[in-house]
């Protein structure tokens, strides 16, 4: 609400947003016709299927970026002093932004959920009731019983008064007002109009014209909003006296503060100490993973560390960091401790953070490494490697293949790859192939069939096709990998 409120006022001042809602047939399309003097919506059997409103604007200065703001499309705007205005009238409605709403019992959720976001955001309101549908449960249990707040910059319009005989209009225009004033809002403006045939219409314009020389109806709207808001708060609260508690109730509450801060700091502790424990030999798995990934000068080290800061001023202050023995240290849901993977990718360099020190490539192998020592305690379903063998060949391929082959035991992986080493320890091989037809060029995938398989693995490995060398190796491969899955 404070957002919308305050994006609305640092927009044109100038201008009064006027919102013309109403259900299916009940001639709000026709009423924005005629206040604007213009065919503007289509009306009845013509109006199209569109979840859009559309905006008539008197006064063109400044409202170009409060229609951006009200989300309506440029295709949907007309100014009423354009080139299309025959009519040339006084200027009372200068500064209008009149919108006609989709209808709000459309059967498209997309129509209704807009005249929501729009309600929300205009400043004033012209509801049009017709008198088949004005005590329909949709409008008044919908809008106009929550809007009791904004019946300010509110107008009722009862349509099609034409159609009904002179000397029920009145007793049909009280009826209405009953209802209103069932709905918490007595005082709202009934307007009986046809727009067929211009009856009420400048009564309506009127009403619209002294609202706007009023230049209330934004901070109306807004001012409206806030006591909405203050109902709600009032409701939730309930007029119930503030609760307080005794001095020694407050005393036994921060006794029983101090006692659980201690615990606390004595299990940080302890799991302080595990999770060093961990990290070291965390640390010198992932680094023996490392070197049968052709990163044999490669060490990964895990640096648990606690934030140290300054004893507080105020112990009962919100965020009051944890004591632990002489210190004083930040903590968190998950503890003391601040962990953090670092790589010192070859002999004699400083361990630097993994996003620091590590090429595409190596971040791939430290990401395989790391999940092969974790295997069967990691809760992830699926991993993607890619460049995972970047840099890599002959022995250490063949490793970096048997190593994603015993991840997958507990995983899901997914794996590009350009080395026969890896493809063969796949359980099943797909390739990705690009086709071109002159026009367009499209990528698709191919899983293979075991035989189809072997020519693959063999063309990846000789580069050739029809090489009897390279089939046999491919199979040997294979078999290999077949043998180290089991």
């Amino acid at each position: 609400m404070v957002e919308r409120g305050t994006s609305r006022l640092r927009l044109s001042a100038h201008h009064t947003v006027v919102g013309i809602a109403g259900a299916t047939g009940s001639g709000k399309s026709s009423t924005f016709n005629a206040l604007t003097g213009l065919e503007l919506s289509a009306v009845g059997v013509r109006r199209p299927t569109t979840s859009w409103a559309t905006a008539c604007v008197w006064g063109t200065e400044g409202a170009g970026e409060l229609l951006e703001w009200l989300g309506i499309p440029p295709r949907h705007q007309t100014t009423r002093d354009s080139m299309l205005d025959t009519r040339r009238e006084s200027n009372a409605l200068e500064g209008v932004v009149l919108l006609d709403l989709p209808d709000h019992d459309s059967t498209e959720v997309a129509h209704h959920l807009e005249v929501d976001r729009l309600v929300a955001l205009a400043d004033m309101f012209v509801w049009v009731l017709d008198p088949q549908k004005y005590a329909d449960a949709a409008i008044h249990d919908r809008y106009l019983a929550p809007m009791r707040t904004h019946a300010d910059v509110m107008v009722v319009v009862l349509n099609h008064i034409d159609t009904v005989p002179e000397d029920r209009r009145d007793a049909m225009v009280d009826d209405v007002r009953r209802l209103l004033a069932a709905d918490g809002i007595p005082d709202v403006p009934v307007i009986p109009i046809s727009a067929r045939h211009g009856i009420g219409i400048d009564q309506l314009k009127g009403e619209i014209e002294k609202r706007v020389a009023d230049k209330r109806m934004t901070a109306g709207r807004i001012e409206a909003d806030v006591r909405a808001a203050a109902a709600e708060l009032r409701a939730a609260a309930g007029d119930a006296p503030t609760r307080t508690l005794s001095d020694e109730r407050v005393e036994a509450l921060r006794a029983d503060r101090a006692r659980l801060r201690t615990e606390l700091a004595a299990a940080a502790t302890v799991l302080s100490d595990l999770r060093t424990d961990a990290a070291r030999r965390l640390g010198e798995q992932v680094s023996d993973e490392l070197t049968l990934l052709a990163m044999p000068h490669a060490t990964l080290s895990v640096a648990v560390r606690q934030h140290e800061t300054d004893a507080p001023q105020d112990a009962d202050a919100p965020g009051v960091p944890l004591q632990v023995g002489e210190r004083w240290v930040r903590f968190a849901p998950s503890g003391i401790d601040e962990v953090e993977l670092l790589l010192a990718a070859n002999t004699g360099s400083d361990p630097r953070p993994l996003d620091k020190g590590a090429s595409g490539g190596e971040l791939s192998r430290v990401m395989l490494a790391v999940e092969v020592a974790l295997a069967g305690t990691s809760p992830v379903p699926t991993f993607v490697f890619d460049e995972v063998d970047a840099g890599v060949g002959g022995a250490a391929a063949v490793e970096v293949g048997r190593r994603l082959a015993e991840l997958a035991r507990t995983s899901q992986v997914l794996v590009v790859t350009h080395l026969p080493q890896v493809a063969a320890y796949a359980d099943r091989h797909v390739v990705v192939r690009k086709s071109h037809d002159g026009t367009i060029t499209s990528s698709g995938l191919t899983l293979l069939g075991e035989e189809e398989r072997e020519h693959e693995l063999s063309r990846m490995m000789a580069g050739l096709t029809g090489s009897d060398t390279a089939l046999a190796h491919a199979r040997e491969l294979l078999e290999v990998a077949r043998t180290a899955r089991a």
